[in-house]
């Protein structure tokens, strides 16, 4: 109770101020008037204690002349201002008289003025403290609400330095992804424009092929009965052999001189020694028929090659330079090689007769014997139905790449046992022309092409040393088993552009060979991923197939496990892929490109491919990328993933989570951009 306690404060204070007076009235003390004195300059009539008393005076309240006033009882929230009327009331019927501590001391009492002056004193200094709490108070909450606005400038600093950061951060990045997607785009491009060019330029070869097929076959029926001898071979319906054209060999220039005339009378003996003579004065003339400043218009000489390449030659120049080493005359007209044609150069390790208008005819078969350095030999882009007889032992790649060539007898490639190279692209070879034994004589042979052709089958009677097979743009329907059985080496096949089914592909085929490790199947009718492919398998292509279907446990056989996986531009969906697709792939895939399908989802087990570099799923029907779909978060290896595609989906990238793509090297590797709109 509020008004107990000021009245016991003003007992404290009449005690004190009349302990004060009976030291100022004691005998003997010396600073009476000096207390006098102070209490004058105070205006009040209540003196201090000095310090020297050890304890107040004693005082007692005596009821004045008015009635007592009964004491209201305090309440809780009473204000000051009752509590000074409470005490002014109760003073009003109470006289303040000090109890001195020597009972025989008098002793004043206090006035109604004095105790008024106190209370008012000690309501000022109340008064003053509140006021000055009252400013410390609101001192202190400016200071708070300072360091508070400071703090709120500060942290919207930090704010939007950080946003713009980030912003930065975003448009480099976006900047980044731009420049990745324009060379991205501007490969591709490029790469559809080459691979269109080329099948145009196969298209327009065909067509001229087709024509000239039809032409022969029309010219084949009009002679068919003056060459009883030569009859067509017919297998599997469309493919036949043809019979030789007849050519007329141009007249060649006489290059030699005049034989010498016969003496008279000389005697068989003297004749044939005479003839002798002449010869080796014919091949001594021949070297030097020519010399380096006798070279036929349009033709260039640099060091020890001569090229006359278009310079509209209808004839084989005459030659006389035994350095030389190598000789081109494509692009000209010329239709014949006479013989000793060479022998004014017979160093030669390289000739390119490419387009011109030679005939198997108007190559003589003695054309090349003198050739004893020959490496390569070209003859793309002429007529020739067969392979040129007689050719030098020292080929190690010999290319008849579109022309006529009609059939491999068993002797076209005699004593050619040091080639390597062989391409025979663009003829009308098939399965009924070529003898199985005519890659016999070829021992050496690693890298054989013969695509373009009419071949039902692969080819029987392959070489054994072959490593690299090329068969594309055949008519090729099935694989028979034990065909690979004697390339056992055998490290490429392709078989592009033909007409496979994986039920038509044998079982045992090549399952077990353990060095074959790409095979190229892109084009052809499939519409499962072939089982039993080789164990030794690491690249494959199945691009541009009707493939529907990935089955379970496809690739599990196989070691150390597929690494190049190429599915582009097929018919996968939904539930295409099971979860044991790639079983056996998860350690080894390098590469898997499944862009241009119609997935919904990315395929199941993606996440568990530890060594994955390039995954492309760009032009599907996928949604929605998990967390889990594409990265595996348990994975504590590096991030192996280089290149990402997921453009032309219906995906929105806003709503992608940041840790789907947590295995991906660089964000700049990810493709998001353009989506399809739903």
């Amino acid at each position: 109770m509020r008004w107990w306690l000021v009245v016991a404060s003003l007992w404290l204070l009449v005690v004190l101020t009349i302990s004060e007076a009976q030291a100022s009235n004691r005998p003997g003390n010396r600073d009476t008037g000096t207390h006098r004195k102070r209490r004058k300059m105070n205006g009040q009539g209540l003196g201090r204690a000095s310090a020297g008393h050890s304890r107040p005076l004693k005082i007692r309240l005596i009821p004045g002349p008015r009635n007592p006033v009964e004491p209201r009882e305090n309440q809780g929230n009473t204000l000051f201002l009752d509590s000074y009327k409470n005490i002014q009331e109760q003073h009003s019927s109470y006289n303040v008289i000090p109890v001195p501590n020597d009972p025989g001391t008098s002793v004043t009492p206090l006035t109604q003025e004095e105790i008024q002056r106190i209370i008012w004193r000690e309501e000022e200094e109340h008064r003053q403290e509140e006021e000055r709490l009252r400013k410390k108070d609101e001192a202190r909450k400016k200071k708070r609400k300072q360091r508070k606005e400071q703090e709120e400038i500060q942290r919207k600093l930090v704010e939007e330095r950080r946003r713009e950061e980030e912003e930065a951060l975003r448009l480099q990045l976006d900047k980044e992804e731009e420049e990745w997607r324009r060379r991205k785009e501007a490969a591709e491009k490029e790469a559809r424009e080459r691979e269109r060019k080329l099948e145009e330029e196969r298209r327009m070869q065909e067509e001229i092929l087709r024509e000239e097929l039809l032409a022969l076959v029309e010219e084949v029926e009009k002679q068919q009965e003056k060459e009883d001898e030569e009859e067509a071979v017919w297998l599997r319906g469309d493919v036949f052999q043809m019979t030789p054209k007849e050519t007329e060999e141009p007249e060649e220039p006489d290059l030699l001189p005049a034989p010498i005339p016969r003496p008279p009378g000389a005697t068989e003996d003297e004749l044939k020694e005479m003839e002798a003579e002449v010869e080796e004065e014919e091949e001594e003339r021949e070297v030097v028929v020519v010399n380096v400043g006798s070279l036929p218009p349009g033709c260039e000489i640099s060091d020890v090659t001569v090229t006359c390449d278009n310079a509209k030659l209808i004839y084989f120049p005459p030659l006389a330079i035994p350095e030389l080493k190598s000789l081109s005359l494509e692009g000209n007209n010329i239709s014949s090689i006479p013989e000793g044609a060479f022998n004014g150069i017979p160093n030669l390790e390289w000739i390119n007769l490419k387009k011109n208008k030679l005939t198997s005819a108007g190559i003589d078969a003695r054309a090349f014997k003198g050739l004893k350095m020959l490496r390569r030999l070209y003859f793309d882009g002429n007529l020739l139905e067969a392979v040129p007889s007689d050719l030098p032992p020292t080929l190690q790649e010999l290319k008849i790449n579109e022309n006529r060539l009609r059939g491999l007898e068993e002797s076209s490639f005699q004593d050619l046992s040091t080639l390597v190279i062989l391409e025979l692209e663009g003829n009308l070879l098939s399965e009924g022309n070529v003898a199985p034994v005519a890659f016999a004589p070829l021992i050496q042979l690693s890298y054989l092409r013969m695509g373009r052709n009419h071949f039902r089958t692969i080819p029987q009677g392959l070489p054994i040393s072959l490593l690299e097979l090329y068969l594309e743009n055949n008519l090729i329907e099935e694989i028979s088993e034990g065909i690979f059985n004697e390339t056992q080496n055998l490290n490429v096949v392709s078989l592009r552009h033909n007409r496979l089914e994986e039920t038509r592909i044998a079982p045992m085929a090549w399952i077990n060979h353990r060095n074959l490790e790409s095979i190229d199947l892109s084009h052809n009718h499939l519409y499962l991923v072939p089982s039993y492919l080789p164990r030794s398998l690491v690249h494959l292509v199945l691009v541009g197939n009707n493939i529907e279907r990935i089955p379970g446990y496809v690739f599990a056989h196989m070691d150390p496990g597929i690494e190049y996986l190429y599915l582009s531009y097929n018919k996968l969906d939904g539930e295409g892929i099971e979860p044991e697709s790639f079983f056996g792939s998860y350690n080894s895939m390098v590469e898997l490109c499944l862009d241009h399908n119609q997935l919904i989802a990315v395929p199941s087990g993606i996440n568990e491919m530890t060594n994955l570099h390039f995954l492309r799923l760009n032009n599907n029907n996928i949604r929605s990328i998990p967390d889990e779909g594409i990265c595996d978060p348990n994975h504590d290896g590096d991030s192996t993933l280089v290149a990402l595609r997921l453009e032309n989906n219906y995906l929105d990238p806003q709503k992608i989570s940041p840790t789907a793509f947590s295995c991906v090297r660089s964000a700049s590797s990810v493709v998001l951009k353009p989506q399809n709109t739903k």
